[in-house]
């Protein structure tokens, strides 16, 4: 006896899940709320200033954005995350796509991006200290050098996995190497760029703490030092939740949508 659902019922539940609404944008704020009603639980029982309740930190940013400069110190650190990353994205694209379409390149530097993969990133940064100085360019240069071998793996196993009965098929129909590249070779590699857009993002940002710490004057990194020093943990989240709030803005607005839009022809 067949268990093929009928036409009828078939079409029936193809029109009901099209008229259901999509809830999905739920899970985010409940999961936020969620965190926040745990954390404050956390702060009730602790009962002590080493673990500030959530209210405490948002009455600190308020008032730091406010009256201080968290909102400056925020605006200097997310232009170093940009331009690490602008940075970090081409020159790591770049080399991930040659090492995946070159053999016998990819075999030899192999060996070389594993020791950059390895590479402490503190190491890294105070080389570039001492070799530039305490500079933007040297700063911005640690934390892209940190991040480009990242971004090359990704992509070179992003087009070790082209199709390459696409590829053949743009030379049976004489595609010019800009349209092959266009309609063929950039949404298959779109996925695994939106990916080490994302993976790097977050790996960016905490590493422009630590150049912030080491060597800037200005920044969320000195703040949280300057804020160490005073054993003032409130202030420390406070700085830390408010760029944690301007990432998670430019995942939902930037990253999520990119990632859809490279993502949208698997779906057809």
């Amino acid at each position: 006896m067949s268990k093929t659902t009928p036409p009828f019922l078939k079409n029936h539940t193809q029109r009901r899940s099209h008229t259901l609404p999509n809830r999905n944008w739920l899970y985010f704020p409940t999961s936020i709320v969620l965190f926040l009603i745990i954390w404050q639980i956390f702060s009730w029982f602790v009962a002590s200033d080493l673990f500030p309740s959530p209210v405490a930190v948002a009455q600190t940013i308020i008032q730091k954005s406010l009256y201080g400069g968290l909102i400056k110190d925020v605006s200097i650190t997310l232009a170093r995350v940009a331009a690490a990353f602008f940075f970090a994205m081409a020159i790591g694209c770049f080399i991930g796509v040659l090492l995946g379409l070159k053999k016998r390149s990819d075999l030899f530097f192999d060996s070389w991006l594993i020791i950059a993969l390895n590479l402490p990133a503190l190491v890294i940064i105070v080389l570039c200290y001492i070799w530039f100085g305490l500079t933007e360019v040297a700063a911005i240069t640690a934390v892209a050098i940190n991040k480009i071998p990242l971004v090359a793996v990704i992509m070179r196993e992003g087009t070790r996995a082209l199709d390459p009965k696409l590829t053949e098929m743009a030379q049976l129909y004489r595609y010019s190497k800009m349209r092959t590249l266009r309609d063929l070779i950039s949404p298959q590699l779109a996925p695994y760029a939106a990916a080490s857009a994302r993976t790097g993002l977050a790996l960016i940002w905490k590493i422009v703490l630590v150049v912030e710490l080491l060597g800037r004057p200005n920044g969320i990194g000195f703040q949280i030092q300057l804020n160490f020093q005073l054993f003032d943990i409130t202030a420390i989240l406070a700085y830390a939740f408010a760029f944690l709030i301007v990432i998670q803005l430019i995942e939902a607005f930037v990253i999520k949508p990119w990632e859809r839009h490279a993502n949208r022809w698997r779906a057809i």
